[in-house]
């Protein structure tokens, strides 16, 4: 209760309607954002409107965008990271290495997190990023991140909410999917063959920090016409164990 009485309740409605600008809905009228956040109109609307006055949005007359100071809220959160700036000098080692695009991310509730990528080629129909999200349940860090987690967290995360078949490849079955992380957890790496986007392959480890607690997930991603599935561990798994060994005394 004393907790309780210390919370900004404003702010807490502003960073809801924040989340509702989303890569499918860049752009919203006062109707839209409130309808996406649960919240009534003219409460939206004064989020909105704050929001342009401070900078962090344009008002057109009807529709709101997001402008670019709002990246000032992420990119402040990476920089006070450690995680980023110590995996980004060994990815683009790693990538360098072998080619490929490779990635680093952490688990924020039923997404995955980009903190990190070293970029080869364009291997998805969207740009990745550091602050980009995924769906956990159909990416290879996803599925890493998940297997680390108590069974009953996982298997709540993934039976909370519909799954979506992003392709016709897609497990959206939440016993399938739990039973693969039981595998993903014995094996130590997870593959995803075109679950996530059509031709895309990616293969995933855990980043594990000095206690053995899996702190994030490292992947490899290419295109599915440049190497078979059953070829990825062969091919890739020794390079993203090295640098897997070689974070472990490194993360905290």
């Amino acid at each position: 209760m004393g907790i309780e009485r210390d919370l900004m309740g404003g702010l807490a409605k502003g960073l809801r309607v924040i989340e509702t600008f989303t890569a499918e809905r860049p752009r919203q009228s006062i109707s839209e954002a409130a309808a996406a956040c649960g919240l009534d109109r003219a409460t939206t609307r004064r989020c909105l409107l704050t929001l342009a006055h401070e900078g962090y949005a344009d008002y057109d007359g009807k529709f709101f965008t997001l402008k670019p100071r709002v990246l000032r809220l992420g990119t402040a959160c990476l920089a006070t990271m450690p995680l980023p700036q110590i995996v980004q000098p060994m990815l683009d080692t790693l990538s360098d290495r072998i080619g490929e695009s490779t990635s680093v991310s952490i688990l924020d509730g039923d997404e995955i997190v980009y903190v990190a990528r070293a970029a080869q080629q364009k291997v998805m129909s969207i740009a990745l990023m550091p602050g980009s999200r995924l769906p956990a349940y159909c990416t290879s860090m996803g599925r890493v991140l998940l297997a680390a987690l108590p069974e009953d967290e996982a298997a709540g995360i993934i039976g909370a909410a519909p799954l979506p078949a992003r392709t016709p490849h897609t497990r959206t079955d939440p016993s399938r999917i739990l039973e693969e992380l039981v595998q993903v957890r014995a094996q130590g790496f997870a593959l995803i063959d075109e679950e996530v986007e059509r031709g895309l392959r990616s293969l995933a480890v855990p980043l594990f920090d000095s206690h053995g607690r899996v702190k994030a997930a490292l992947n490899v991603g290419l295109a599915a016409s440049t190497h078979p599935a059953a070829t990825l561990a062969e091919r890739f798994l020794p390079a993203l164990l090295d640098m897997q060994q070689n974070l472990r005394g490194l993360l905290r």
